[in-house]
């Protein structure tokens, strides 16, 4: 490739002290979307805020806060190290690990006042065994697998012979049952039915014995998909942070994504007909045109999947990328008239002008679902937690 002139080159000074990438995190819409999910909730069912992997890659402490506000009265978490992590926070509401845990990440979840899920005899009694010599019962939810086929027991007995152990043990206190739906957003499925009927019969053959024990089962989609699917409690991720759990627009559902992924023009350059951007020269200019290079890439978590099948916003309009997805930056086509300069500010995910792209849109591209794309955004991005 040709040496490009000086005078081609578009040289400005970026913006001391910007980051080369940053994720805005509105905090006001975390707020927002949890009242949206509290208030769709029937017969007055409560709302566990599940913000384990970081918030889904947004921040666990600023949005469990955010949510705790929006009307959240549960948190829920997979690790018990994430629940440590809130009660060192000063989070005073009850927090569900619903990840599988050894004997000692269940001492900490204990310790840390969490409630634990079991559907094996010997696990419950090793909470017990760790809950001993502590002052407070340990707080257990027993779980069946209903059709999700990850934990829990598909065995109706089984998971009733936790219960009774459970309930019949001094240093524990059964508190929840619980199931997960493996088809909640796949709408008109049978699948979907047949848990829930499995899982009310479990409910209520439980409850004739243990009246006050509380049942759960709805994510985000079952929140949105059937109000049978409620019960006393629905564990809801994703819509939690704007994202919609169909992968279609969230603002159809009331939602409003709190993330935007930022950067901004390193370099703008001309390039002439033939001339190529990035490794192994997938993409090559078809015409005089303006690039722009980006300083992210999937070192940042910016999938290099996304090699020339995804639009970033620049002055408002969108640009698609031009080459491979490199591990610190990614090209892009301005077009043949430009007036982008060094330090203009990229969008990759958000809105610019009249113009927004959707975390649903990326995800499309990739093949893959919106939790993915900002679970993946790396410790490299920074979070930027703003409030409206």
């Amino acid at each position: 490739m040709p040496t490009i002139p000086a005078a081609a080159a578009r040289a400005a000074v970026p913006t001391p002290g910007a980051e080369r990438a940053l994720a805005r995190v509105d905090l006001g819409a975390v707020e927002q979307n949890s009242a949206r999910l509290r208030s769709l909730l029937a017969g007055g069912g409560e709302l566990c805020a599940v913000v384990k992997a970081d918030g889904y890659g947004h921040g666990m402490v600023p949005c469990a806060r955010a949510a705790v506000a929006g009307g959240a009265s549960w948190l829920g978490v997979a690790t018990a190290a994430e629940a440590v992590e809130l009660r060192a926070a000063d989070f005073e509401v009850p927090i569900l690990v619903q990840g599988a845990l050894t004997r000692t990440e269940a001492r900490a979840a204990v310790e840390a006042g969490a409630d634990v899920v079991a559907w094996r005899e010997g696990f419950a009694r090793a909470v017990a065994a760790e809950a001993g010599a502590g002052t407070t019962r340990a707080r257990v939810h027993v779980k069946l697998d209903t059709g999700m086929g990850r934990l829990g027991t598909a065995d109706p007995v089984e998971a009733r012979a936790v219960c009774e152990l459970v309930a019949g043990d001094a240093r524990l206190e059964l508190v929840g049952l619980m199931t997960h739906f493996a088809t909640a957003d796949e709408r008109g499925d049978d699948h979907f039915p047949a848990q829930l009927e499995r899982f009310r019969a479990f409910v209520d053959e439980i409850r004739s014995a243990h009246p006050a024990v509380i049942a759960h089962a709805a994510n985000s989609a079952a929140v949105f998909r059937d109000p049978a699917a409620h019960f006393d409690l629905a564990r809801c991720g994703i819509a939690v942070y704007g994202l919609d759990p169909f992968g279609e627009d969230p603002a159809a559902r009331g939602l409003e994504p709190a993330l935007a992924l930022e950067s901004h023009l390193a370099a703008v350059k001309r390039f002439e007909p033939g001339w190529s951007a990035g490794y192994g020269r997938t993409w090559r200019a078809e015409r005089t045109t303006w690039v722009g290079i980006v300083p992210l890439g999937y070192g940042d978590g910016w999938r290099r999947g996304l090699s020339n099948r995804a639009d970033v916003l620049v002055g408002g309009r969108r640009c698609p990328l031009a080459g491979t997805v490199s591990m610190d930056n990614v090209a892009v086509e301005l077009g043949s008239e430009t007036d982008a300069r060094v330090g203009d500010p990229v969008v990759l995910i958000g809105a610019q002008g009249e113009q927004r792209i959707l975390c649903e849109e990326v995800a499309q591209r990739l093949g893959t679902i919106n939790y993915e794309v900002t679970c993946g955004l790396l410790p490299r991005v920074p979070r930027l937690h703003e409030a409206r």
